[in-house]
Parts: structure tokens; sequence; C-alpha cells
């Protein structure tokens, strides 16, 4: 996450570092203030987005736990009324809603991982804007005494390493992207081997399903 790769690069930062490099000490550390209150307000902003979308990954799996007991006990109502086919029909429904339960259960699990990771960052910026800004005269009067001109060729360095990360950056991207194309078409090319052994898999447990489902139906109405 870009955001989180922001965060990270301004909790790195040495305040002491950056103003011994700085051409403007003050305008600098300024600025460094001013981006940690912006990053600062972007990560409550996901945060927020993250636990909603939290609340609704959840809502989805508790909406299709219910269906598929629903569907089962329609299962049950068919095997009582001796209609297999129907009783085999809802048992699909039954066992496709529970599945589609777990992949939420999952996603709902990692979004909270991703909410807990958020709260972190935003934590840690939040303290370190509190002693960036305490620091900030401090270390600029420091600086004024300690240093009578600035680095200028070092600003350019750093800039140049900014440019370097940047590429390789964007290098990395291009390489996700390719291996994601490729997995892809990879994925669009299989065998359907593997599917008709899953629908032949899931055909098998239907029908097991049913004969519980019809041996209990017939073991309580006796």
């Amino acid at each position: 996450m870009a955001l989180l790769e922001r965060v990270s690069t301004l909790l790195r930062a040495n305040l002491n570092d950056l103003i011994d490099k700085a051409e403007d000490p003050e305008k600098m550390i300024k600025q460094v203030i001013l981006d940690m209150q912006n990053q600062l307000v972007q990560v409550k902003t996901q945060v927020a987005v993250s636990i909603a979308d939290q609340h609704l990954l959840e809502k989805k799996q508790r909406e299709n736990e219910d269906k598929s007991a629903d569907w089962m006990r329609r299962a049950e109502l068919a095997v009582d009324k001796k209609q297999d086919d129907l009783a085999r029909a809802a048992l699909e429904r039954s066992v496709s809603y529970k599945e589609l339960g777990q992949s939420f259960g999952q996603q709902v699990t990692d979004q909270r991982l991703q909410v807990e990771t958020l709260k972190a960052a935003l934590s840690k910026l939040d303290q370190k804007l509190a002693e960036a800004t305490a620091k900030a005269d401090f270390l600029i009067a420091q600086h004024r005494r300690s240093r009578a001109a600035g680095k200028a060729a070092d600003a350019h360095m750093a800039i140049g390493d900014g440019s370097k990360a940047a590429a390789f950056d964007r290098m990395k991207r291009k390489v996700a992207h390719s291996e994601a194309t490729s997995q892809a078409k990879s994925e669009l090319v299989a065998d359907d081997v593997e599917d008709r052994l899953v629908a032949l898999e899931k055909e098998d447990r239907i029908g097991l399903l049913l004969a519980e489902l019809k041996a209990k139906r017939s073991a309580s109405s006796q």
C-alpha cells in the first residue's frame, strides 16, 4: 500500500540528519511536519474506510451463513415430503452459500489485519508528529549554531537517491504486473479437468449430505 510506504518513510526520517543535509533547515522541517500532518489525515481516512469495508464483509458473511442455514431447512422439509430432487437442489444451494460464507470469512480476517496495521501506523505517525513538533525549534536553533552554510551537494545527492528508489519501485510494479498477467493467461488456457473433478467431488458431497439428511429425518420421525 503506497500510503503505508509513505508513512514508513516519514517514520524512519531522522530530523537531525535531515536538518544537517538541508539547504534551508527551517523550511525543510516545516515541510516534514506538514507532510506528517497530511499523511496523518490520509491514514485516519483510510482507517475509517477499512473499518467500513470490514463491517460490510462481516455483513456479507452473516448473510451467506443465514442463506445456507435457510436452504438446509428447505432440504429437510423436502426430505420429509419424500422429494429427493428438491432436497438435492436445496442442499446444493446450502453448500454454495456455505462456501461463499467461508470465503467472506477469510476476507474478514484479512481486512481485520489491515485495519490493525493501519491503526498501528496511525498511532506511530501521531507520536512521531508530536515529537517532531516539539523538537522543531530546538533542532533549527541547534543547526544555526553548529553550521554556517547548507550543503547543496548533499541535498542533490538525496534527491538522486530518491529518483533511483522511485525508478526501482516502478520496475517492481511492472514485474508484478507482468507476473500477474502471465498467471491469468495460464489460468485461462488451463485444462478444465480440475473444474470437472471439483464438480464431481461436490456432487458426491451433495449425495452424502442427502443420504445423511434422509437418515436423520427418518430416525427423527420414528
